[in-house]
């Protein structure tokens, strides 16, 4: 794989923050969940978000 440039890089580190985030404000909503069915949806999308986070990491290691 190519290096990244500056720009590349800028954007891979807003795409990861912004995965982190969304992944913290999930989790929270999961925690605060009464419904078990929107709890599960919020819990599912806190992992996705995770996940993709995490594929974008591998980006940076490269």
């Amino acid at each position: 794989m190519p290096n990244l440039n500056q720009v590349e890089l800028q954007n891979l580190r807003h795409l990861i923050g912004a995965h982190e985030t969304s992944y913290q404000k999930l989790n929270t909503y999961a925690s605060q969940a009464v419904d078990p069915q929107i709890k599960q949806i919020f819990t599912k999308s806190a992992q996705d978000s995770l996940n993709t986070k995490q594929k974008l990491m591998t980006f940076l290691n490269n």
